[in-house]
């Protein structure tokens, strides 16, 4: 997606917000904490990327990456604009795992390992509820996550063995977009806040790095790469804290009396 067009979602938004605002009745804002485990799948992109060379006089072996469980966590401000239309936004922490292995089929040579890919991310979504009981609420929401990655990750396999492999995320870029959408419930108190369960889908606009896999043997090396995906699906627990109302006695507007 280009930027501009970001932009301009990004400054529609804001400002519908800032004109919700201004209206006469002054709709609440709230704080919370999420957390989330994050799986893979098949439904919105690739969780398995398989790696073979395409040089038929090197020696022949192939990398699988596949993805597994991971978890991210984070704070949330959800910003109204109306009774049924928010702003939600917040920072989070992600990490995504995944499981590597590694073969040379004419040798019969096999390996494996793991390998984590951490980023933080700023979601700006449109939020819509749906009043479903005095207390019960359903709500949707879509928009785009802000993500920043702050280094390359790597591992090594039998480093001190003839049989020597290196596995490198290397980040084209370390800002990148994700397309954003949820769906849940939530219960509401006005004294104890707001409990919510729901489910996520984030789809990266770009694959979110590129695996090269190298191969050493003695005095002989050879490389592939490939493009991981790293869309995911996650069950979302979020907390709301209550607004907490002053009760205490206000000053009068006016000069100081001695």
């Amino acid at each position: 997606m280009p930027m501009k067009t970001i932009l301009f979602v990004l400054v529609a938004l804001i400002s519908f917000g800032v004109s919700a605002q201004l209206k006469k009745e002054r709709v609440p804002s709230y704080f919370g904490l999420q957390v989330r485990p994050v799986f893979p799948t098949r439904f919105i992109g690739e969780s398995e990327l398989t790696i073979n060379q395409d040089d038929p006089e090197s020696v022949f072996f192939t990398t699988t990456i596949s993805q597994k469980i991971g978890y991210s966590f984070g704070a949330t401000v959800r910003a109204g604009l109306t009774k049924l239309i928010a702003l939600e936004t917040g920072i989070n922490f992600t990490q995504r795992n995944f499981d590597l292995t590694m073969s040379l089929p004419d040798s019969s040579i096999n390996g494996s390992n793991d390998i984590s890919f951490i980023s933080y991310d700023i979601p700006i979504n449109a939020l819509f509820y749906i009043r479903l009981a005095e207390q019960w609420y359903m709500n949707a929401s879509l928009g785009v996550a802000i993500n920043f990655a702050p280094t390359h990750v790597g591992v090594q396999t039998n480093p001190t063995g003839y049989h020597y492999f290196t596995h490198t995320g290397i980040l084209d870029n370390k800002i990148g977009f994700d397309l954003n959408a949820n769906i849940g419930f939530e219960f509401r108190t006005e004294k104890s806040g707001f409990f919510y369960l729901g489910g996520s889908g984030r789809v990266p606009f770009a694959p979110i790095f590129t695996l090269v896999t190298n191969y050493r043997y003695k005095g002989y090396s050879s490389s592939v790469d490939g493009e991981v995906d790293g869309s995911f699906l996650s069950i979302d627990f979020k907390y709301f804290f209550p607004n907490i109302k002053n009760k205490g006695t206000q000053p009068l507007n006016g000069p100081i009396v001695q």
